[in-house]
């Protein structure tokens, strides 16, 4: 009797309600997720595909954010409904031969886009305080395995959120004070084009929205928001408020990054003004903040690199303790060790990269390049009966997974057949 009531007391107690204030605890692992994709690698591709082909590649955002919300929501049922990240669903319910070739990838793809967030913090400080690339990179990453391995970042996590999201907004407060052509904008947000040599652009762009990477940390980080397995009424809850979350955080995320893409169109696109350089971009903060754009860019791309160096480094970290059937801990060696691997390797490849810029674009193509494996794999262990228990996939929901994972390889095909 006594043993009953303690764990009807433990179930009660951890029940999460219907009200305002309960939906607001759930908020945040989306938000974080959505840092990972308004990231230094995320401004280059955008600031690209509005520069070179103005409101055209607007499609592809539309696009990658419609897959990533239903990616996100998908992978973020697993966390809750098995307790586990998708690196460690993987390693106990896939062969070896498959899981490892998947997640030893996906590794790879942390380091990309560690590459990407360390070179735009470094490209930051530059434009600050005139420190090299090199020396920036070295910076930033001792910075971050600081924030890390202390767990100082807990303390100041929600005041980069908070301030990345601030700028992040103020690009879409200057659409109202730039000329913008909404019927072409209108037209390139539903139209799917492929203009000539846009494919890497598209794929770049493709990969800084649907990054691999997010989807192993947003099962990982899921977990905070856990209450208990036990009562399937508290998973049940704990889904829906999970994919409000997971929606207004991806909302969010499109406004803003079809807002970068229209204002490199106003502000390069149709003044024919190439663009070879992130440090560009002051141009299009200009009509908002005048001869203090720059600054503002700067401090506004160092702390978007900062939390985003944070964010792919935790999911470094979750792949590799997941390949070795264990949660994400930083107390863990593997833990460590995997987001030792993700900033590393990327500041060391940093030292042998000539343009910044391209790096950056490049950087976020490879994250394309490995997204059908792991929407695959996620969709193979959400679609298990074995894996998810009451909670698998309904039919027209892996249906529709699998759509955008034949989505996603057709256009990686594409890449491959223009680069050969």
């Amino acid at each position: 009797m006594l043993n009953k009531f303690l764990k009807d007391l433990r179930n009660k107690d951890h029940k999460p309600g219907f009200g305002g204030l309960d939906i607001l605890r759930y908020i945040g692992p989306g938000l974080l997720v959505t840092v990972g994709f308004i990231d230094p690698g995320n401004w280059a591709s955008n600031i690209a595909a509005g520069s070179q082909y103005g409101y055209t590649l607007l499609w592809i955002v539309s696009l990658s954010t419609v897959m990533l919300i239903i990616l996100q929501h998908n992978v973020a049922h697993l966390g809750i409904a098995t307790g586990l990240c998708l690196s460690e669903a993987a390693t106990l319910h896939l062969k070896p031969w498959i899981s490892k070739p998947v997640l030893w990838s996906a590794m790879g793809a942390s380091v990309s886009t560690s590459l990407a967030e360390i070179l735009g913090a470094s490209i930051a400080l530059s434009m600050l305080f005139k420190i090299p690339v090199p020396a920036g990179a070295l910076l930033t990453m001792a910075f971050v395995l600081i924030m890390l391995f202390t767990n100082s970042y807990r303390k100041i996590e929600k005041f980069i959120i908070a301030f990345v999201s601030v700028i992040g907004l103020s690009f879409l407060y200057e659409l109202t004070l730039v000329k913008v052509d909404w019927v072409s904008a209108g037209i390139g947000w539903v139209n799917p084009s492929i203009p000539q040599g846009s494919i890497i652009i598209i794929m770049s762009v493709l990969g800084a929205v649907v990054m691999p990477h997010n989807l192993f940390l947003h099962s990982e980080i899921i977990q905070s928001r856990q209450w208990n397995l036990e009562n399937d009424n508290v998973i049940r809850r704990q889904l829906k408020f999970e994919f409000f979350d997971t929606l207004l955080s991806m909302v969010i995320g499109w406004a803003i990054n079809s807002a970068i893409i229209i204002l490199a169109a106003s502000a390069f696109f149709t003044n024919k003004t190439p663009v070879t350089e992130l440090q560009q971009a002051v141009g299009i903060l200009s009509p908002l903040l005048g001869s203090h754009a720059g600054m503002v860019f700067a401090v506004a791309l160092l702390f978007s690199g900062l939390a985003s160096t944070i964010t792919s480094g935790m999911a470094g970290g979750s792949i590799l303790a997941g390949i070795y059937r264990e949660p994400y801990d930083i107390k863990d060696s593997h833990s460590r060790l995997g987001v030792g691997i993700s900033l590393i390797l990327s500041v060391g490849i940093i030292f042998l990269i000539r343009n910044a810029y391209m790096g950056l674009i490049i950087s976020q193509m490879i994250l394309s390049i490995q997204l059908p494996f792991t929407i695959f794999t996620q969709i193979r262990l959400t679609s298990s009966s074995k894996v998810m228990g009451d909670h698998v996939n309904k039919k027209r929901t892996t249906a529709v997974l699998l759509f955008i994972g034949f989505i996603v390889t057709f256009l990686n095909i594409r890449l491959l057949i223009s680069l050969f």
